[in-house]
């Protein structure tokens, strides 16, 4: 495509300046003008958000360049390539005002992964959030991405990697991660992520830096009683910072309820948010989460069940 045709510069000059930009259908070639135009703005793009585009999957994948000059980047569902993987990379290297990168829903194959790490380990990579919301991770994938955030992990705080099928061995790795006193991670997601030891690692990882961990969504997990019993004695920790915890659709027992109230009884300061919802508690449970809340140490302001 031409840069210096004037008709497609005019009509995306027009579509900027728009209020309904989402009911203008865009072509592939204006969003490659589109792109050119935004990559060299002098003013940083808030948020490309490439659902917001009514264009088709190749019009979304030409504006992905734009991702060098702005701070959020959500690119859900847009069948990226190793082109574009290594793109993403090099705005990690080059684009310090980029926090926030979304790649939910995209197939992140091991050499995908590999290209992704070399941007995150960049000292100039200032990424804050991190979402790779059912994004096919092998075993391969996370040993790269804990290296890599290993190796900068300062200015990480929100990191998702849920709906993944991680193996023990992977969450083992980010557990390794949180340990380090670099890590300031405030929230872990791992939604649906099928391991059977999950609590094991992370408590043990918790326990050892506990300072910055403030959200954690273990949802639609399976959990035994003996896993409830390792968080509770996280939470009982006078260490603990948690202020968020989501154990919903996680098959929770009688036991494994009565363990979490007991915990939050002896260390009831920071937690704000607690999810036990879906889990068919019985009305014994339900006494004793009635108990928690009128106790005057609680300072529970969400608590779903």
């Amino acid at each position: 495509m031409e840069m210096n045709d004037r008709s497609v510069h005019q009509e995306i000059q027009e579509f900027l300046k728009s209020e309904n930009r989402s009911e203008k259908e865009l072509s592939v070639i204006h969003c490659s003008a589109l792109a050119y135009m935004l990559q060299m703005s002098e003013e940083v793009l808030d948020e490309l958000d490439l659902e917001k585009y009514n264009t088709s999957v190749e019009g979304r994948q030409r504006l992905i360049p734009a991702v060098r000059n702005c701070r959020k980047a959500r690119l859900p569902r847009c069948y990226l390539t190793k082109t574009h993987y290594g793109v993403l990379a090099s705005a990690l290297k080059a684009n310090p005002h980029l926090t926030d990168l979304d790649l939910s829903y995209n197939y992140l194959n091991d050499s995908d992964m590999k290209l992704l790490c070399a941007g995150l380990e960049s000292p100039n990579c200032k990424l804050e959030t991190l979402r790779l919301y059912r994004c096919s991770l092998s075993e391969t994938s996370c040993v790269s991405l804990a290296s890599a955030l290993k190796s900068n992990p300062s200015h990480l705080r929100e990191l998702d990697l849920s709906n993944n099928k991680l193996k023990d061995s992977d969450v083992k790795l980010l557990s390794d991660l949180k340990e380090s006193q670099d890590c300031r991670l405030e929230t872990l997601r791992l939604e649906d992520c099928s391991t059977s030891e999950t609590c094991a690692s992370l408590v043990s990882a918790l326990k050892s830096n506990p300072s910055h961990l403030r959200e954690l969504d273990l949802r639609y997990n399976e959990l035994q009683d003996s896993d409830v019993g390792l968080l509770s004695d996280l939470l009982k920790s006078p260490d603990c910072t948690l202020e968020g915890l989501i154990l919903s659709h996680c098959s929770l027992s009688e036991t494994s309820c009565a363990s979490l109230v007991s915990a939050l009884k002896s260390n009831p300061s920071h937690l704000r948010h607690l999810d036990l919802s879906k889990n068919k508690l019985q009305d014994s449970d339900v006494e004793l989460l009635c108990d928690l809340l009128k106790s005057p140490d609680c300072r529970l302001k969400f608590l779903s069940w």
